[in-house]
């Protein structure tokens, strides 16, 4: 029965690996919270969390690029799946569960995970977690969000995905025989910058912070040059999303803001 189905899944494996993947451009993070697969990899802390509609799935610890071979930052769509793939840059090397993040190299696969940087780039993953979530990612609804920054829990891994800037397509072009192509066009994360914060809403969902946002902007245009953060939060077993803005006299200008009006509150 356990090779039965040891074959059932071997079956299943290598049409996932013939499957063509059309998406070149990473979902949106609101879109795939809400059904779909968000993973986000910590250089800093050396960690992956992966939510599987909105919940935590599960995490682990990853050995991204070591020095000379930085595993970029940015946001990511998956864009092959192999089950048994060798590199065609460094010797050969294999790359079990193998899930391509640029045409360049970088990519998500099972391999040695010694607790700090070590690889050329890729993303590595023990084993038997990198083939689980090879059987959970699907194209169309996944998304790689990959930070320099430390994440400690599983809410600043949502946090700091939501607050990503929305990938763009990555260029058209054929792989060649080699299987170089033209690289994909990651999305650098925003850098954090100083100042205070204040919090001008509380939504039920991502996009109606979003609307929130646009409306707000547009009447009061010196938002613009704060930087807005999307912060989810339960409250009374609710979900709900805080809308906030940094920017270096922010309390100030929540004063005014209060004056003509608007709801708004200072945060730190």
């Amino acid at each position: 029965m356990f090779a039965l189905a040891n074959a059932a899944l071997f079956g299943a494996e290598q049409r996932v690996e013939a499957q063509a993947l059309p998406v070149q451009a990473a979902p949106a993070v609101g879109q795939v919270l809400q059904s779909g697969v968000l993973i986000v990899v910590s250089k800093a802390s050396q960690r992956m969390y992966v939510f599987k509609d909105g919940a935590l799935w599960d995490s682990s610890p990853v050995s991204t690029g070591k020095r000379g071979h930085s595993t970029p930052a940015g946001v990511f769509p998956i864009l092959q799946k192999r089950v048994r793939h060798r590199s065609n840059i460094y010797s050969n090397a294999p790359m079990p569960y193998m899930q391509r993040l640029t045409w360049r190299g970088i990519a998500i696969h099972a391999g040695r995970v010694p607790g700090y940087p070590a690889s050329h780039g890729c993303i590595r993953l023990p084993y038997s977690f990198a083939r689980a979530l090879f059987a959970l990612t699907n194209a169309a609804s996944t998304t790689v969000v990959v930070t320099n920054e430390a994440v400690r829990s599983n809410e600043a891994a949502v946090t700091l995905a939501l607050n990503a800037q929305t990938a763009r397509p990555v260029m058209p072009g054929g792989v060649h025989q080699s299987g170089e192509a033209l690289a994909s066009v990651a999305v650098q994360l925003p850098v954090v910058g100083t100042g205070q914060t204040i919090q001008l809403a509380a939504a039920t969902s991502v996009s109606e912070a979003e609307a929130r946002w646009s409306a707000l902007v547009a009447s009061y245009p010196q938002l613009a040059g704060f930087r807005k953060a999307v912060i989810p939060a339960i409250v009374g077993q609710r979900q709900f999303y805080r809308l906030r803005a940094t920017a270096p006299g922010a309390h100030a200008y929540c004063a005014s803001l209060k004056r003509a009006g608007q709801d708004c509150f200072t945060v730190s």
